[in-house]
């Protein structure tokens, strides 16, 4: 019997589509090939095309020098920190510790670090959960944001962090050397402090420092986003639904001023901009300058990073993701950029363990 080609073609087209509760390394039939209207990163900022891996290096560094010009310069990331164990309880089939530390040069923060039963010295995967506070993450909070708990369930050491007293002041973030003058953006001051607790992490004597990966939610995906594209020991990183590029949706909100709007208090109101309320501090510059978060995603090659997809980044994103696949397959790489999606914000069953089984691709054994 003849097929019609409509038929087959329909056929081959659905065959390609991802099965539920599957991540897609590869972009739906729609958005194959589709880079958007963004620049592509392997344009040098003259105009010249990247064309070897060699040339890619110092393109990344032309991207990641003109981004730290923007957000400002780190301090020194604290490699050998001094970890302070305040309290030990064993929960079901893992001991959970409460651990204070430097989080920021003059600053302390208290986490959760819980350790499995069956970790192995030196060997064992790990994963940096953020949020808004850290009992969320370990299962004393919000129901299906609880990913420490589920990840250590599965045998990964884990530490869970967030901005507790901030977000109880309603100021969200990091700000150095001080809210009044802040000289480092406060996504990216987020960036840093997470850059200090992958070292808590590393220093276990159960972890594999090179197998160390990190996750979040809205908050904690745009945390955990500049976290592992700016600092490139993360091995691997899920992105819950933070909106990876520039959107005028009222979530998708990097021109707040504990985002990258930073700009000395009072605060402009909250929300999108007005005639009477615009935009200030870098974010509107860099929307001058024709700058996206595409370009932070290509410092991710080829360490594997998915999107956990909700009503902020729905499919169109692979418009933006297509770049840093090109990225990828110039480096001799492929099934390193990964989407799912789902209809709602917030994360349901399915797109949790999705999440959890990416770490377990990419952390439980060596790449």
């Amino acid at each position: 019997m003849k097929i019609p080609f409509r038929t087959l073609a329909l056929f081959l087209a659905i065959s390609l589509l991802p099965l539920p509760g599957e991540a897609q390394y590869t972009a739906p039939p729609e958005f194959a090939g589709d880079g958007g209207n963004f620049r592509s990163p392997l344009l040098f900022e003259d105009g010249t095309k990247v064309s070897s891996a060699e040339q890619w290096q110092k393109r990344r560094e032309e991207i990641l020098s003109i981004w730290t010009a923007h957000l400002g310069e780190w301090p020194e990331v604290i490699t050998k920190p001094e970890v302070e164990i305040l309290d030990t309880k064993k929960r079901e089939d893992f001991t959970q510790h409460e651990v204070r530390f430097l989080w920021t040069p003059t600053e302390k923060t208290t986490g959760h670090l819980l350790i499995p039963d069956k970790a192995r010295p030196g060997q064992t995967p790990a994963v940096l959960t953020v949020y808004y506070e850290p009992e969320t993450a370990i299962g004393l909070g919000k129901e299906l944001r609880d990913f420490a708990y589920q990840l250590t369930k599965r045998g990964i050491v884990t530490l869970s962090i967030g901005t507790t007293e901030a977000t109880e002041a309603k100021t969200y973030s990091l700000y150095w050397p001080s809210i009044e003058n802040a000289e480092v953006q406060p996504l990216s001051m987020l960036g840093y402090a997470a850059a200090n607790a992958f070292h808590v992490l590393a220093s276990r004597p159960e972890v594999d420092p090179e197998r160390i990966g990190i996750t979040g939610h809205s908050f904690g995906g745009k945390w955990s986003m500049f976290a592992s594209c700016l600092y490139d020991k993360f091995a691997c990183a899920a992105w819950s639904d933070p909106g990876i590029v520039f959107d005028t949706r009222p979530s998708v909100n990097y021109w707040e001023p504990w985002y990258l709007g930073y700009h000395p208090k009072p605060w402009r109101k909250r929300g999108v901009a007005t005639e009477d309320n615009p935009l200030r501090g870098l974010y509107p510059e860099l929307l001058r300058e024709g700058r996206d978060l595409h370009e932070l995603h290509a410092l991710m090659a080829p360490r594997p990073f998915l999107v956990s997809g909700g009503s902020e980044d729905p499919p169109r994103r692979w418009q933006a993701l297509h770049h840093s696949i090109e990225v990828n397959s110039l480096l001799g790489y492929s099934d390193r950029v990964a989407m799912h999606n789902r209809a709602e914000h917030g994360p349901n069953p399915e797109s949790n363990e999705v999440i959890y089984e990416f770490f377990e691709r990419w952390l439980k054994a060596p790449q």
